[in-house]
C-alpha cells in the first residue's frame, strides 16, 4: 500500500510496458488515495512485462517495491534486464535478486494478481477500482480526484480495520459523486483521455 492510512482505497490493475498505466501512475501520485497496485501483464503484446513484475516484487522483498514500481514506469521504454539491474543498484538493491532464476521465484504472485484481475473482469490495463467499484470513466487526474474527493468528503466514523466508514446516506453521496465524476468533463482539465486508452488484453 502507498498513501495515507484511512484514504480511501485505489486498486490499478496495471503492467509496466503499458503507457496509460503510466500515465495513470503519474496521476496517482498527485492524489490523496490509498492506492494498491496488481500485476496484470499481458504478454502478448508486452514480453518485458513479466520480468518487470517480478522485478518489482523482488525490489519489494528488499523494501522497495514502489521505489522500484515509480523507476520502473517512469523508465518504461528500457526495461531489458540491464536495465532491471541498473534501477536495483540504484536504488541500493542486490541487483542479482531482481532479474533471472531469482526474480522467477516472484511469479506465483504475478500470476495471482493476474488471476485475480481475470475474476474481477479485468480485460486489459489500466483498469482501476475505488472502494472496491469499478472505475468506468476517465482515467484523467481532475475526475479521478474529484470522485476520491467525494468520497473523502462522505466520510464519517471509523470501521473496525481502521478505514474510516459512511453511513448509509453519505455512502449514497458518495456513490452519486462517483458517477458524476465519472461521466463529466472537468473544465480544469481540457485535455481529456479517451476512456478507452488501455492496452486490451
Amino acid at each position: 500500500m502507498r498513501g495515507p492510512d484511512g484514504a480511501r482505497l485505489v486498486v490499478v490493475y496495471g503492467d509496466y510496458e503499458c503507457p496509460f498505466c503510466a500515465a495513470v501512475e503519474a496521476r496517482l501520485r498527485t492524489l490523496d488515495a490509498r492506492v494498491a497496485f496488481r500485476h496484470f501483464p499481458i504478454r502478448s503484446s508486452h514480453p518485458r512485462a513479466q520480468a518487470a513484475a517480478c522485478a518489482a516484487e523482488a525490489a519489494g522483498a528488499q523494501g522497495a517495491f514502489w521505489s522500484m514500481h515509480e523507476l520502473l514506469f517512469d523508465r518504461q521504454d528500457r526495461l531489458d534486464d540491464a536495465a532491471l539491474r541498473a534501477y536495483a543498484e540504484e536504488l541500493g538493491l542486490d541487483a542479482d535478486r531482481v532479474v533471472g532464476e531469482p526474480a522467477q521465484v516472484f511469479g506465483d504472485k504475478v500470476e495471482a494478481d493476474f488471476a485475480a484481475g481475470l475474476a474481477a473482469g479485468v480485460g486489459g490495463t489500466p483498469t482501476v477500482f475505488i472502494d472496491g467499484q469499478l472505475w468506468t470513466g476517465r482515467v484523467e487526474a481532475g475526475a479521478l480526484r474529484r470522485a476520491i474527493g467525494s468520497a473523502a468528503a462522505g466520510m464519517n466514523g471509523s470501521a473496525a480495520d481502521g478505514r474510516r466508514d459512511p453511513g448509509p446516506g453519505r455512502q449514497r453521496r458518495w456513490s452519486l459523486g462517483l458517477r458524476r465524476a465519472q461521466r463529466e468533463a472537468l473544465p480544469e482539465d481540457p485535455e481529456q483521455d479517451d476512456p478507452g486508452d488501455r492496452c486490451n488484453y
